[in-house]
């Protein structure tokens, strides 16, 4: 026959061929094999296709898998050969399968083209393979602690959902000793470390005992990505607030506009990093990180402020001084006028002696015998002295610091103090 259609219109037998029909009579797919003895035993093994998609903010990951079941239905055995036979996927209705389904699983469905993907093989000794292509959308529980530098492992668990250990016992295939296809699956944001597999045995009180599987894979993010788009910008962004530090500071436009510039770009930094995650309360590493650098963008404008509040302090101060200077010299003219007038008339005969040497007088009668007016006096002079020097003192504690020196120490602090968080940064969170 060379043509596909020299089949089309004909009856062909083939010998070793069992009768499908014969094997089918009496079967009931509602019954699991040997329904009422032991379990049925279940071989499970998984090839994975893709995984698409994980997602940070719904905590979940799409996985692409063939997930392959075995196990032997004494009612569909043959003996007549020795030849697995390879099935249409219609057949697969006519038959018992697992009940098995994906327990951590938020949706899921099979590929249908060109034809639904599902494959039947049966062996002469009743042995049934099972296998389809399935899609799904599994929860994976996330620590978002160390984010970016988290490590993550996901789970896949497979049961059944009506069968308990009573009528089916699932494990993993001998020949699944690894993960067809993991180790070449290259995701964008994480690097598959490694894989386990485990079987546990889930208590139900209201239903019983049900066999799980469970495949556990370690997920390590990739970093490259976030130093590039997160922690390089931020890093600039704090350079750039100490460009102020070499501005003059008479030049307030710019030294104000650089340091608002700075806080609102990083502000902006910020709500754009947390957009693709969830808002969970745990503070993240890259949440410790930004709020790192904001407190230095924010300190670089604070200190501007400070150092222009030192200068306008020392303007005022050298100001006041400037005004007092016209008054004590002007103090000390009238002084010595006095002087000289009081010197003319003390050589002359003048009223005005007797009229000081009788309050002269009278102050030495008020005073008294022992002198207690010139003791107060010099207690009061005392106090006036003491209160002097308390404001001088004060005045030395608070003096105001030059505006030129407040940068230069900002030169040298600010990159240091910096430069000291991130090594305690890193160590912390990558060791």
């Amino acid at each position: 026959m060379n043509d596909i259609g020299d089949y089309v219109g004909t009856d062909i037998q083939i010998a070793w061929l069992p009768n499908l029909d014969d094997l089918m009579k009496g079967y009931a797919r509602n019954f699991r094999p040997g329904i009422g003895g032991p379990p049925v035993n279940v071989a499970l093994a998984i090839e994975v296709a893709s995984i698409d998609h994980i997602s940070e903010a719904n905590m979940e990951y799409t996985m692409t898998v063939f997930l392959r079941q075995s196990w032997r239905d004494k009612r569909l055995s043959y003996n007549h050969t020795n030849k697995t036979l390879g099935l249409d996927s219609r057949f697969v209705d006519k038959l018992w399968l697992p009940d098995t389904f994906i327990v951590n699983a938020k949706s899921a469905w099979f590929h249908d083209v060109t034809v639904e993907n599902k494959l039947i093989r049966l062996q002469p000794d009743g042995v049934i393979l099972y296998s389809i292509r399935i899609t799904s959308t599994v929860a994976c529980d996330m620590d978002l602690t160390k984010y970016p530098m988290d490590e993550q492992e996901c789970m896949l668990d497979l049961e059944s959902y009506g069968y308990s250990s009573e009528d089916i016992v699932y494990y993993w295939s001998e020949s699944q000793e690894q993960i067809h296809g993991l180790d070449k699956l290259e995701l964008s944001q994480f690097t598959i470390t490694s894989y386990k597999f485990t079987t546990d045995m889930m208590n139900f009180k209201s239903a019983g005992q049900f066999p799980r599987l469970s495949l556990h894979f370690h997920l390590r993010r990739n970093r490259g990505v976030y130093i590039i788009q997160s922690y390089v910008p931020s890093i600039l962004l704090v350079a750039m607030s100490w460009v102020s530090f070499w501005i003059s500071q008479s030049a307030v436009p710019a030294r104000v506009s650089l340091g608002i510039t700075t806080v609102l770009t990083m502000t902006t930094l910020m709500v754009s990093a947390r957009s693709s995650l969830p808002r969970a309360s745990a503070i993240k590493a890259l949440d410790v990180y930004f709020w790192i650098c904001y407190v230095f963008v924010f300190a670089a404008l604070v200190e501007y402020a400070f150092a222009h509040f030192n200068a306008d302090y020392a303007r005022k101060q050298k100001t006041k001084i400037k005004e007092r200077k016209p008054n004590t010299e002007s103090l000390m003219k009238n002084g010595k006028q006095a002087m000289v007038l009081f010197s003319v008339s003390v050589t002359g005969v003048n009223p005005g002696l007797a009229i000081s040497n009788r309050q002269h007088r009278t102050q030495r009668i008020n005073t008294g015998p022992h002198g207690t007016g010139e003791v107060e006096k010099g207690k009061t002079e005392r106090k006036q002295q003491s209160n002097l020097e308390k404001k001088r003192g004060l005045k030395s504690i608070f003096k105001p610091i030059d505006t030129d020196t407040i940068d230069i120490y900002a030169r040298v602090v600010f990159p240091a103090a910096f430069a000291a968080v991130n090594v305690i940064y890193w160590i912390a969170y990558t060791m």
